[in-house]
């Protein structure tokens, strides 16, 4: 199968040219490069998301009780441990106190849940929702004048 075949199969597969070489990215990779992205974006509008949303946001399925998520954002505090890995919340949107602590510092509510879980609070307000953001785009490219760059 040529790479174009595989590329055209596995969308979020990439490739990086190092010296006229070109060397394919492994899916844990791509993976793991497309949720930091993707955390970039949730750090730029100050939001969180749930480990559902931001999977489908990079083309893949979460797994199983966000198991593949989870072992991706284990890559990420890896590879990029500058990255607020932390946005990421669980789709019940439990978090442990690791990660609330890094909530809190940033000005998000956690409140104690049924027994000793926490959960991020008032969720409507923090959850990041990528459909309001691409219609608020495609609103401001209607409204460019005829003949100017979007």
């Amino acid at each position: 199968m040529a790479f174009q075949d595989v590329r055209r199969n596995v969308p979020y597969l990439d490739n990086l040219a190092l010296n006229g070489a070109v060397f394919l990215m492994t899916i844990a990779t791509a993976r793991a490069q497309a949720v930091a992205e993707i955390l970039w974006e949730l750090k730029q509008a100050e939001k969180v998301a749930t480990l559902t949303d931001i999977a489908e946001r990079a083309g893949f399925k979460s797994g199983s009780g966000g198991r593949t998520m989870i072992s991706c954002l284990k890559t990420v505090r890896r590879d990029w441990p500058h990255l607020q890995w932390w946005r990421a919340v669980s789709d019940d949107c439990v978090v442990d106190s690791e990660q609330k602590s890094h909530l809190v510092q940033c000005g998000f509510a956690v409140e104690a849940g049924e027994g000793d879980v926490l959960v991020v609070k008032p969720l409507a307000d923090q959850l990041m929702s990528w459909n309001e953001v691409e219609s608020t785009s495609d609103d401001d490219e209607g409204d460019a004048a005829v003949g100017e760059p979007v």
